[in-house]
């Protein structure tokens, strides 16, 4: 999850340099530097439902599952992010051989916050879509059920929206479903936002 831009501008070179010494995360998007916070109660354990879903329905396949430490490239727009879950299947490819920047992920999610939900659905899915990899995207409200499945067909973005814990996202792309009632498992919603 992101937080406020700090006023640095750097190459990605740079950024990477800089990044890989530092104590906290940042995210890069063209030159800027955008330090990354801490996440919720509730962010983390969707994060971890989904990623553990996807683990057990992928162990077997050559998909790997990965948390908010593993970075992601866009490109030609270089720009640099660490999606909350992201899978890559097949050979993962690597910016460099410090392994520690993806560039081939074909799912993506991403927990929504207050601070960054308009950044998720906007600015950095435009980046994210730059990814020719990419065949999924999935924003997760934490605050209420409410998931958006972002599905690659052909050249378009299809939007399907998922409201209800009885809900099931089918993610074709590695032949995998996230259920609703798993992914918000634990997570308890003030009456008024039900």
């Amino acid at each position: 999850m992101s937080s406020t831009a700090v006023q640095t501008y750097l190459t990605p070179e740079e950024y990477l340099a800089w990044e890989r010494k530092a104590d906290i995360k940042h995210e890069y998007l063209r030159g800027e530097i955008i330090a990354m916070s801490g996440a919720s109660y509730h962010h983390t354990l969707i994060t971890m439902s989904i990623s553990g879903e996807l683990y057990i329905q992928l162990k077997e396949q050559g998909c790997t599952v990965h948390t908010n430490d593993m970075r992601v490239r866009t490109h030609p727009d270089v720009s640099y992010f660490y999606p909350d879950v992201l899978v890559v299947c097949g050979e993962p490819r690597f910016e460099d051989n410090t392994f520690d920047t993806l560039l081939n992920p074909i799912v993506l999610v991403e927990v929504l916050s207050p601070s960054t939900e308009s950044y998720d659905r906007g600015e950095k899915f435009e980046h994210y879509q730059q990814l020719t990899s990419l065949r999924e995207y999935i924003l997760v409200s934490q605050d209420q059920v409410q998931i958006e499945h972002y599905h690659l067909k052909e050249t378009q973005w299809e939007l399907t929206e998922f409201r209800s814990l009885e809900n099931i996202v089918p993610l074709s792309s590695i032949e995998c479903e996230l259920p609703l009632e798993d992914i918000y498992r634990r997570v308890e919603f003030r009456q008024n936002q039900l």
